[in-house]
């Protein structure tokens, strides 16, 4: 995660630099004008200058030497040369939790308001538009999220747990987003190959699936599935034989409950990304799941990443939460915990 911010970082110091490299001959080119007077606001402009006013249109160009080399400031208006004291001020990291708005009323209140989300609140603007900085941050968030939904588990990673893949009736990405239903329905192929290497009515049934974020697999399970597995073994269960569904929804669990008939099965599934996080895993797990299973009887640990719920401590938790199942013989809402 620190390295993604230090690149996206360096991405917008790169995009900003470029910015002002375009601006600065234009701010030259219109201090210029407003010195010869040319121009239908040639001489208001000049006069504003003059005056330090705010008559007519303004050009200025500021050079300040800091750490990170030279930066060049050049606005066209109040705005501009609002967001790059703001940008400024900000220290150049997304990982820096800043209010933008100048002056608010309530300063303490926003403060903490901050400190107690990563929504995008007190970002303010620039004129009518976003700061340059968060609009480079909304963009590459949505790309993150995209790349989450599209993209695919690495199967050294797969291969490193000793997991097979079987994958549902999703067919394709852009199906599985439009019919949910296709993917909680194992394939035929898939049935088989798990009746034919699992182990039948175990104790509990651990099982994997891309869902709605393979990054979120990918930044999470090992630390998930080795601490699950821990807590497993400390509670003195056993786990059955371990898979990875492609392309499966919440309830596929049903289906696989049918074909092994476990005591307990914990799904570990990428949730729908986010503009914040586009890693998030989330652990649902059902006593006894069977086709027909309400949502009502499932129980869940979602927001597992390392800006959420730690992925170890939620595999310590999952351990726990299986144990009250088997002992209460329930889950979900009737679950006491």
């Amino acid at each position: 995660m620190q390295s993604s911010k230090l690149a996206l970082e360096q991405l917008v110091d790169r995009v900003m630099a470029e910015l002002e490299k375009r601006i600065a001959p234009r701010a030259a080119d219109q201090d210029a004008a407003g010195a010869a007077g040319t121009g239908e606001f040639g001489g208001k402009a000049a006069e504003g200058n003059a005056n330090g006013g705010a008559v007519g249109e303004k050009a200025s160009t500021a050079d300040v030497s800091g750490a990170g080399g030279d930066k060049a400031a050049a606005g066209g208006a109040n705005d501009d040369s609002a967001e790059a004291a703001e940008s400024e001020a900000d220290g150049g990291s997304f990982g820096v939790r800043a209010s933008h708005v100048p002056h608010p009323k309530w300063e303490e209140g926003l403060t903490e308001l901050l400190a107690s989300t990563p929504a995008r609140i007190g970002v303010w603007r620039a004129g009518t538009r976003p700061l340059t900085r968060e609009l480079l941050k909304f963009r590459y968030d949505h790309a993150a999220a995209v790349d989450s939904i599209y993209g695919t588990v690495s199967q050294p990673l797969l291969d490193r747990f000793g997991l097979f893949t079987v994958e549902t009736c999703y067919g394709n990405t852009e199906n599985y987003l439009k019919r949910p239903d296709q993917g909680r329905i194992i394939t035929e192929e898939g049935a088989a190959l798990i009746r034919a290497t699992c182990k039948r009515k175990p104790q509990v049934q651990i099982v994997v699936s891309d869902g709605l974020s393979a990054n979120a697999v990918s930044a999470n399970l090992e630390d998930v599935y080795m601490s699950l597995i821990d807590s497993l073994r400390v509670q003195g269960l056993a786990a059955g034989t371990p898979f990875f569904v492609r392309g499966g929804r919440v309830a596929v669990m049903d289906h696989i409950g049918e074909l092994l008939e476990p005591e307990a099965l914990v799904l570990l599934i990428g949730e729908r990304p986010g503009l914040v996080s586009s890693k998030s895993l989330s652990a649902y797990m059902c006593y006894r799941p069977r086709l027909g299973t309400v949502e009502s009887s499932r129980t869940v640990l979602s927001n597992i990443h390392e800006g959420g719920t730690p992925p170890v401590e939620a595999g310590a938790h999952i351990g726990t939460i299986v144990r009250a199942m088997l002992e209460q013989r329930t889950s979900g809402v009737h679950l006491d915990i």
